[in-house]
């Protein structure tokens, strides 16, 4: 088949060569997914941590791997331009020097994404309307391509803005990473996958961990730990926005996904055990586990917490229980936050000991009510600072 003269530059300069990557990263899981990537082969050479998350340098084709592979970061940008402007003439004139079409479909719907920090360019609206114009009219000189709105390509660009020095860049991933396209239904103020995946990251859960996730609500400690046993990627059963991009391969992709699937391992016995007092919520975890097949290795029940006896689930080894407590609105008003967290450092000495523990605590005062040695990490969740305790009972 003939190659075009454009897929010979988009070959040459975008997929041939390497560029600067943006792994955007919750406060206090940078250096988790920097383990995640040096663990991958990545070399430390190539990577900078910075200020928001991890600066790479590499090739598209390893982009494509990180958003398939990391279960830690928020998304991954694609740098495309870095300049200094101090007025819009200056900026209008860098900005229509990038060719746009070597990296968005022609059929596409802009979003931006703009901030601006002691810039005199401090119009966000501004900045993102001349930086559309600009590129929807390149994109429509050299286009043949009609379609309804409907099958647009959602693409969203990046602008930074930081005393008039910019940095433009292209989102690669689309949808947050923490969205694993397994939660189709879930409860109220669901706890996100990163923050999940660090927890069990910090108390060293492993595949060969029994995990006991006795506060359940949606189930995101369950299914995340589900996916670990199973080496199922994390952006396995999900779609990106790169698919769109013109130097967008599938048959590298299917590649990737395929070696992926080599690894997957089978779920031969119940390993999981969820539990919750709210019916709705273990309705919605059981839907989700039932689209995905994980009823093998995770077991659903309608339990209080305190009832439960670790011994009978697990009777030869110890493993990880994670809690997320019930805490502000969730908590109820007549309920006092002290006298519960201590009901629950009880229940963990008396029946949990020698099991490692992660629980999310709302500030750090509720530390002090747990009678247990527990490292505070700092993290973000939902527009709220608050920590989790990791340690062992």
């Amino acid at each position: 088949m003939k190659i075009s003269s454009f897929e010979k530059r988009v070959k040459r300069r975008i997929v041939g060569r390497e560029h600067r990557f943006f792994a955007v990263c919750s406060p206090g899981l940078k250096k988790i997914c920097e383990n995640e990537m040096l663990a991958s082969g990545f070399p430390e050479d190539n990577l900078r941590v910075i200020q928001g998350g991890i600066e790479f340098k590499s090739k598209p084709e390893t982009c494509m791997q990180f958003n398939l592979h990391l279960r830690s970061p928020l998304k991954i940008l694609m740098r495309i331009n870095r300049f200094k402007a101090t007025s819009f003439r200056k900026f209008e004139k860098t900005i229509d020097t990038v060719d746009w079409d070597l990296y968005l479909p022609e059929n596409v719907n802009l979003k931006f994404n703009v901030t601006s920090k002691k810039s005199r360019l401090y119009h966000s609206d501004a900045i993102a309307q001349r930086c559309e114009k600009i590129i929807l009219n390149q994109l429509s000189l050299g286009s043949t391509f009609t379609s309804s709105a409907k099958n647009k390509s959602n693409q969203t660009i990046y602008i930074r803005a930081d005393h008039d020095d910019f940095t433009i860049s292209l989102d690669s991933t689309g949808e947050l990473l923490f969205k694993r396209g397994i939660k189709k239904k879930v409860a109220k103020a669901p706890l996100r996958e990163n923050i999940a995946f660090a927890m069990l990251f910090w108390t060293q859960f492993s595949k060969n961990d029994i995990l006991i996730d006795p506060m359940c609500g949606s189930g995101t400690f369950s299914l995340e730990a589900a996916m670990i046993k199973a080496d199922l990627p994390p952006g396995f059963l999900r779609s990106f926005a790169f698919e769109n991009w013109p130097g967008f391969s599938q048959k590298t992709y299917a590649y990737l996904k395929k070696q992926a699937k080599k690894k997957m391992l089978p779920f031969l016995e119940k390993q999981i055990f969820a539990s919750d007092i709210d019916a709705m919520a273990l309705t919605a975890l059981e839907q989700n586990i039932s689209n995905h097949d994980f009823s093998h290795i995770i077991e659903v029940s309608k339990k209080d917490f305190f009832s439960i006896n670790p011994s009978l689930i697990s009777p030869q080894k110890r493993g990880v229980v994670m809690l997320n407590p019930p805490y502000g609105k969730r908590l109820g008003e007549k309920t006092n936050t002290q006298s519960f967290y201590r009901e629950i450092e009880k229940k963990l000495a008396a029946d949990f000991k020698g099991w490692r523990v992660g629980i999310i605590l709302p500030s750090r005062a509720c530390k002090s009510y747990l009678e247990l040695k527990l490292e505070l990490k700092p993290v973000y969740h939902g527009g709220l600072d608050i920590f989790a305790g990791i340690g062992m009972v």
